[in-house]
């Protein structure tokens, strides 16, 4: 397809969509950023400059894509809906230029900066045929007063184009309003801000060899031209590293680093902290490591990013997307999408069949899972009869001799 809506006009099943003919600008704001008080101007695209912000938005949206995404359907049992146009869609290929991985990848990075993704659902003859993302910055919210949505969306060449909200998948993040999503970016611009500027001055720094300012002294007053003279000759010894020789009773005054300098580095480490803090990302998941982290204390971080960090991402899609692309038909029906996230949990296998092994009643303690609630954790169909049935607790008894208490021939 040579452009997102050269489609639509070929497929007539597709919902109308209608030109908007007023030339307002959309989301002008977020292009023209927030100013911090470091005086740094920050915007989603400035941030992803900070290698903080890139670090985190990339750690969480390539998790987010890696682990398969189906669709499933749960009658008797559970199976994959590989008969139904959503299930390719959602784990291969939504649209003709992406695979489900950048896809994925794209609305979550869009989500996670913005606060907001969003994807046209195009329908043909009553099903997906294929999911189209759009920047955020090129999409229009607005509630009408009976609460509905509506969507503006600009195109490459300037028009405005409305979409019904039937027609829009609208991934939220976090949300104020309940509508549209917090920009995180802009709630975090205030450390993000710190970080771009405290690495421009480093930059400054090393652009001039690391040196320090100074002032250079000379008796009398200098004419305009002199000045000129002597400030260009002072650059060339200093580009050149020369050693500065002093006549006429010249002086020079060495400005010794200072205190702020000297905590540079302490400052750029402490905005690592903060912008992980934001998007809720441990430092040690873009390479800041602990020096006191040991390989079980690590292990337990990398089981707490899954677990506190994709596991909501995880839901956010999982159900905005059975809320969207599923109609309330296929929802009764037992059509529903899972990320299998058993993979991300790989280091915590021993862990989680000790749990089990427990929870089914090892050590004679009294179970309070079944065996089928085990296999539907593990997204394992069950098996019904007894293991749908909570155990008696006695898993490691000692099996009945083959003998009789009473046997004559026993001493």
């Amino acid at each position: 397809m040579g452009s997102i809506f050269r489609g639509l006009a070929e497929r007539k099943s597709a919902p109308a969509i209608v030109p908007l003919k007023d030339a307002a600008s959309l989301f002008a704001e977020m292009f023209g950023g927030r100013q911090s008080r470091s005086g740094a101007t920050v915007t989603w695209s400035t941030a992803l400059e900070v290698a903080t912000v890139l670090g985190c938005a990339k750690v969480i949206s390539e998790d987010v894509a890696q682990v398969p995404w189906k669709l499933f359907l749960k009658a008797e049992g559970r199976a994959e809906a590989k008969d139904h146009p959503l299930f390719e869609i959602l784990y291969l290929k939504p649209n003709d230029w992406q695979t489900s991985f950048e896809f994925r990848e794209t609305l979550a990075l869009h989500a996670i900066l913005t606060g907001n993704g969003y994807a046209y659902i195009n329908r043909v003859r009553g099903e997906i045929a294929e999911l189209i993302p759009y920047p955020p910055g090129a999409v229009e919210v607005k509630r009408a007063a009976d609460m509905s949505l509506s969507y503006r969306v600009k195109l490459d060449g300037g028009d405005r184009l409305a979409v019904p909200a039937s027609s829009m998948w609208h991934l939220r993040g976090p949300s104020w309003s309940s509508w549209l999503g917090m920009d995180s970016v802009r709630l975090a611009r205030e450390a993000i801000g710190l970080a771009i500027s405290a690495e421009e001055s480093q930059g400054e720094r090393h652009r001039d060899g690391l040196r320090y300012p100074g002032v250079y002294s000379v008796d009398g007053t200098l004419s305009p031209d002199e000045e000129q003279k002597l400030r260009g000759w002072l650059r060339r010894r200093a580009e050149a590293n020369d050693p500065l020789v002093l006549d006429r009773g010249a002086k020079w005054f060495q400005q010794q680093m200072s205190g702020v300098d000297a905590q540079h580095i302490e400052t750029r480490k402490h905005q690592v902290e903060e912008i992980c803090r934001a998007f809720r990302v441990m430092p040690i998941m873009i390479g800041q490591a602990d020096k006191a982290a040991t390989y079980a204390s690590a292990e337990q971080m990398f089981l707490a990013h899954v677990t506190y960090t994709l596991m909501p991402w995880f839901q956010r899609f999982e159900q905005s997307a059975n809320a969207n692309l599923l109609t309330r038909e296929e929802r009764r029906a037992g059509y529903y999408t899972k990320f299998n996230a058993n993979a991300l949990m790989r280091g915590a296998a021993k862990d989680r069949g000790e749990f089990y092994a427990k929870a089914l009643g090892a050590g004679g303690q009294r179970p309070w899972m079944m065996a089928d609630e085990v296999r539907d954790l593990e997204d394992m169909d069950p098996y019904g009869g007894h293991a749908a049935e909570l155990g008696t607790g006695a898993m490691d008894t000692a099996p009945a001799s083959d003998k009789p208490d009473d046997d004559p021939e026993q001493d």
